[in-house]
C-alpha cells in the first residue's frame, strides 16, 4: 500500500512538474497543438479535393448553406435582411438572365463594377453558377486603369452597380470598340450602348441552373481576379484558384468562430479580406454578416450594438479612426469579442484595447497573391503571426539579410541568399512548392516573374518575395517591421517608418501620421519627414514634438521635416499613400501645407521658410 501511495505520489509529482515546466517554457504549447491540429485537418480536406477531383467550392458550400438553413439571415444591409435562401434565389434568377440574355458561357471572363450591396453578391455567385470566373474591379479607379484591367484578365463583359454608370464617362465609347458588353442592375438606361439587367428579373427563373455549369476537377482553376491595390503603377490582376478562396473561407473558423457569429463587414467586397476572408467565412459557418457600403467611425459602433455583432474586420487604420471618436459612455457596452484583419500598429492596439475593452484581435499576414499566410491566434499586441517548428514544417519560409542602400538582398561569394539570426530584421521569402504554389497574375508572365525570387538558397529553387521585412522573436511570434521601399537609409542607418509612426503617435496633439524619407541633395540616404493631422481643438506643438523625438528616438530616426496636412491620402484599403509626399518633397514654395523643420538650437521644430530651405540645399545649414 505504501509503495502505491509512493509511486501515485512520484507520479503526480512528475506531472506536476511537467505541467509547470511546459508553462515556463512552451506557454503556447496547447493553444499551438489545437490551432495547428485544426489547420492540418482543413489542409487533409483540401488535398483530399485534389485526389478526388471532386471540389466542393465555396459556391457550393453557400448553396448547400441555403438548403440547411434556408431563412436563417445571411446578409444585413442598410436594415434589410437577406436570407439564404434569397440570395440563394436572385442568383438563379441572374444566373437564367447570364445564360438567356447576356448569352455568357462557361469559362468566359466577366468584369464586376459594383459598390458595397446584396446585388454584388448575387452578381457573383450568378456568375459563379454559370460557370464564369470574375474580375473584382476596385470602384476607385478610372479610365487609363480600367481599361487596363479588362486587358488583363480578358473580360468581354463588364457588370456595373446601378449607381457607378456614370464612371464609365470617357471609357465607354473605347470599352464597345474593343467588344466589351456592359450591362448594368437598372431597370432603363441613358446610355444605348449600357443594356440592362433589372427589367429582365422579374420575367427569369429562379431554379438553379445545371450543376454541371459550375463543377470543376482542380482546386487550381481560377475562379477570381483580384487587382491589388498598389501604390504606384498600374494594378495588378492576382489570379485567385478554388484553393485560395476555400483557404480564406476557413480563417473565421481556424480562430474559433461558429455558426452564431454576426461578423460586420466595412471593407471593400472588391479586394480578398472583404469577399474573401468576409463573406467567404460567413458562408463557412453558416453565419450572419453585416455589410455596409462604406466604413463609418461614427456608425461603427451603434451598428455593432444594433445587430449585436461579435465579430469585425479591420484594416489598415481603421482601428485608429475608431480611436480618434469622441469618448463616449458606452464605448464599452457591445458584444464584440474579435476582431480578424491586418495592419493594426501596437500603439493603436493598446488604445483600442483600452478604450473599448479586451477584445481579441487576430491579425492575418499574407498577400492577395501570396503563398503564404501567418495568423495570431494568440492575439500577442504587435505581431502578425506565430511560428513553430510544425508550422515549418508545413509552410517554407525564410528570412534573409536584405541591403537597403543597394535595395537588394544580400548575397554571399556562391550567389546565395544569407539568413538572419533569430530576432534579426530580413526579407521574407516563401517557397513556391506543391504544397504552397504561386498562381501569380493574369496576363502577365514577366510581372508574375517579377515576384519570384530563384537559385534563393540552391540552384534552380524559387521563392515568393512578399517585400516585407518581418523579423521572428525567440518565442515564435513573427512582427512586421516594413515595407521593402518604405524603409529608409539615413546617417548610416535603417529607419524603419512603421517604428517611427508609432512613436509619434503617442504625442497627444497628432491624430494621424505618415513618415517617409526625402530626398536631399548632397546627402546619401533620404532624410526623414512626416506628415500628419492634428487632432480636432489641439494645435501643433514644435516644442513638445522636438523634445518627444529627443527622447524617443535615435538621433538618425528623427523627422527633419514636417508637413501638416487636413486629409491623409489614403488607398481604397487605408493604406498610407507615400508616393506623392516622397515626390513632393520639402520645399516650401512648391507646397501649400504648412512645412516645419528640426531645429536644435531652438529645440523646436519651426517654420520652414524659403530662406532655410535655400541653406539646406545649398549645403549652409547642417543637418
Amino acid at each position: 500500500m505504501a509503495l502505491t501511495l509512493g509511486w501515485l505520489s512520484a507520479l503526480a509529482a512528475g506531472v506536476f512538474s511537467a505541467h509547470v515546466l511546459q508553462k515556463l517554457c512552451f506557454p503556447y504549447f496547447w493553444r499551438d497543438l489545437i490551432f495547428l491540429l485544426r489547420v492540418i485537418r482543413y489542409g487533409v480536406r483540401l488535398e483530399l479535393f485534389k485526389l478526388t477531383s471532386s471540389v466542393c467550392t465555396v459556391l457550393d458550400r453557400f448553396i448547400q448553406q441555403a438548403q440547411r438553413v434556408p431563412n436563417k439571415p445571411f446578409v444585413i444591409y442598410e436594415g434589410s435582411v437577406h436570407t439564404y435562401r434569397d440570395i440563394d434565389q436572385r442568383s438563379n434568377r441572374l444566373a437564367n438572365v447570364f445564360l438567356e440574355k447576356v448569352h455568357l458561357r462557361k469559362g468566359d471572363c466577366v468584369a464586376l463594377l459594383m459598390s458595397n450591396e446584396p446585388d454584388f453578391l448575387c452578381v457573383w455567385f450568378g456568375l459563379a453558377k454559370i460557370g464564369c470566373s470574375v474580375a473584382f474591379l476596385n470602384i476607385n479607379i478610372k479610365s487609363k486603369s480600367l481599361l487596363h484591367c479588362f486587358n488583363c484578365c480578358g473580360a468581354k463583359t463588364v457588370i456595373i452597380g446601378s449607381d457607378l454608370v456614370d464612371s464609365l464617362d470617357g471609357i465607354l465609347t473605347g470599352l464597345v470598340e474593343d467588344n466589351i458588353q456592359v450591362w448594368t442592375m437598372k431597370s432603363h438606361s441613358e446610355h444605348t450602348q449600357v443594356h440592362t439587367l433589372l427589367d429582365k428579373l422579374d420575367a427569369a427563373s429562379d431554379k438553379p441552373v445545371p450543376a454541371a455549369l459550375r463543377a470543376t476537377t482542380s482546386v487550381k482553376a481560377a475562379t477570381l481576379y483580384i487587382f491589388t491595390s498598389g501604390t504606384t503603377g498600374l494594378p495588378k490582376a492576382a489570379v485567385i484558384t478554388h484553393l485560395q478562396s476555400l483557404k480564406a473561407a476557413a480563417g473565421f473558423w481556424a480562430f474559433g468562430a461558429t455558426e452564431d457569429e454576426v461578423i460586420y463587414i466595412p471593407l471593400p467586397l472588391y479586394h480578398s479580406a472583404a469577399s474573401m476572408i468576409g463573406i467567404g467565412g460567413t458562408i463557412h459557418l453558416g453565419a450572419t454578416c453585416v455589410l455596409k457600403k462604406k466604413f463609418s467611425a461614427s456608425q461603427f459602433w451603434n451598428d455593432c450594438r444594433t445587430h449585436h455583432v461579435t465579430i469585425f474586420q479591420y484594416i489598415g487604420e481603421l482601428c485608429r479612426y475608431l480611436c480618434n471618436q469622441p469618448k463616449t459612455e458606452v464605448d464599452k457596452v457591445h458584444k464584440v469579442r474579435m476582431g480578424v484583419g491586418n495592419g493594426l500598429r501596437q500603439d493603436v492596439w493598446r488604445e483600442f484595447h483600452s478604450r473599448f475593452g479586451n477584445i481579441k484581435m487576430c491579425e492575418v499576414y499574407g498577400s492577395t497573391e501570396g503563398n503564404l499566410c501567418f495568423m495570431n491566434h494568440i492575439g500577442k499586441i504587435g505581431t502578425v503571426g506565430r511560428s513553430n517548428f510544425f508550422y515549418r514544417l508545413l509552410f517554407k519560409y525564410d528570412l534573409v539579410k536584405y541591403d537597403m542602400v543597394k535595395d537588394e538582398p544580400v548575397r554571399d561569394q556562391y550567389g546565395f541568399c544569407q539568413r538572419v539570426e533569430k530576432g534579426g530584421t530580413g526579407l521574407l521569402l516563401s517557397k513556391v512548392s506543391i504544397l504552397s504554389p504561386f498562381f501569380g497574375y493574369a496576363g502577365s508572365k514577366q510581372l508574375t516573374e517579377k515576384k519570384l525570387m530563384r537559385n534563393v538558397f540552391a540552384k534552380g529553387d524559387a521563392y515568393f518575395n512578399t517585400g516585407d521585412l518581418m523579423a521572428e522573436d525567440q518565442e515564435g511570434f513573427i512582427c512586421f517591421r516594413d515595407r521593402v521601399g518604405d524603409t529608409f537609409r539615413w546617417k548610416g542607418e535603417n529607419v524603419a517608418t512603421t517604428e517611427v509612426t508609432e512613436t509619434l503617435g503617442l504625442v497627444d496633439f497628432i491624430q494621424e501620421v505618415n513618415v517617409y524619407g526625402v530626398e536631399i541633395p548632397g546627402h546619401e540616404g533620404r532624410a526623414g519627414m512626416a506628415a500628419m493631422i492634428i487632432r480636432p481643438d489641439h494645435k501643433f506643438d514644435g516644442k513638445k514634438l522636438f523634445e518627444h523625438a529627443m527622447r524617443d528616438l535615435p538621433a538618425y530616426a528623427r523627422p527633419l521635416f514636417i508637413r501638416l496636412q487636413e486629409v491623409m491620402e489614403m488607398t481604397s484599403t487605408f493604406k498610407q499613400q507615400k508616393f506623392q509626399l516622397v515626390q513632393s518633397g520639402f520645399n516650401p514654395s512648391a507646397i501649400s501645407d504648412p512645412l516645419f523643420v528640426l531645429d536644435y538650437q531652438q529645440k523646436s521644430y519651426i517654420p520652414l521658410t524659403d530662406l532655410i530651405y535655400q541653406s539646406i540645399i545649398t549645403g549652409e545649414r547642417k543637418l
